[in-house]
């Protein structure tokens, strides 16, 4: 077996929530925690420093709640705390591994995880830890993509990582239409003007504008994440204009 070799040494990971839950219905499916601690592991093992945001669908969704009255900005604030608790319990998952991490909160929970301070996070990273962004960016009405792409920008990650259930970004949905289309590299423009909806428009336009290249690829897939990290043609690469 030939020995991978990253090619970026900073990384910013997207899961969603929703990827820990397994075959269940709601929360979080102990074997797929574990199975992602221990791929993360790897690649840390490998000297890359890894940050980390991850959704809270499994445990709460904000859109649900408006949709029958409750205020936007209310639902959004239970959205980031359901992202806190699915941080921690990575956190605790990454420590069985012998992995350090840390969980770094946009809103203050003092007694839980620490305060999101930029330069601490960087010198997390720099220490090998793993970081786990949670609470979005601590303002209602922007989604954890928005967060991953601005965490991923703050840290200067060389590049970003957003681990869905389909390996890469397709034309149209591939449950419904099997004879879709994959791309395998795509500019951000032509994912506006597609309407292709890889992202909301606000976390495009900031890895767009910030030239941050970024990769979608299934996290279900074994070696996925490591051979995107190690530079392989992984999922789709989707990258600033030329």
């Amino acid at each position: 077996m030939t020995e991978l070799t990253p090619t970026y040494r900073r990384v910013l990971l997207k899961l969603s929530g929703e990827a820990l839950m397994g075959n269940l219905g709601h929360g979080i499916d102990p074997q797929v925690m574990m199975r992602v601690a221990n791929e993360v592991r790897e690649i840390v093992d490998l000297g890359v420093q890894l940050g980390l945001v991850i959704g809270g669908g499994n445990i709460f969704r904000g859109v649900g709640l408006t949709a029958i009255g409750v205020d936007r900005v209310s639902a959004d604030q239970m959205g980031m705390l359901a992202t806190v608790m699915n941080a921690l319990a990575m956190q605790d998952a990454l420590r069985k591994v012998d992995v350090h991490a840390r969980v770094m909160s946009a809103i203050r929970i003092d007694a839980i995880c620490e305060d999101y301070i930029r330069r601490r996070a960087i010198s997390h990273l720099d220490k090998g830890r793993v970081v786990l962004f949670a609470a979005g960016t601590g303002n209602p009405f922007f989604t954890t993509d928005s967060a991953a792409s601005l965490r991923a920008i703050e840290i200067n990650a060389q590049l970003m990582i957003k681990a869905t259930k389909v390996d890469g970004v397709y034309a149209t949905d591939p449950v419904a239409n099997p004879q879709a289309t994959r791309f395998t590299r795509l500019t951000y423009n032509e994912v506006l003007a597609r309407q292709l909806g890889v992202m909301d428009t606000t976390a495009v336009v900031l890895c767009r504008d910030n030239k941050m290249p970024l990769r979608v690829l299934d996290m279900g897939k074994p070696g996925a994440l490591l051979r995107a990290i190690c530079g392989q043609d992984e999922g789709t690469l989707i990258h600033s204009e030329e």
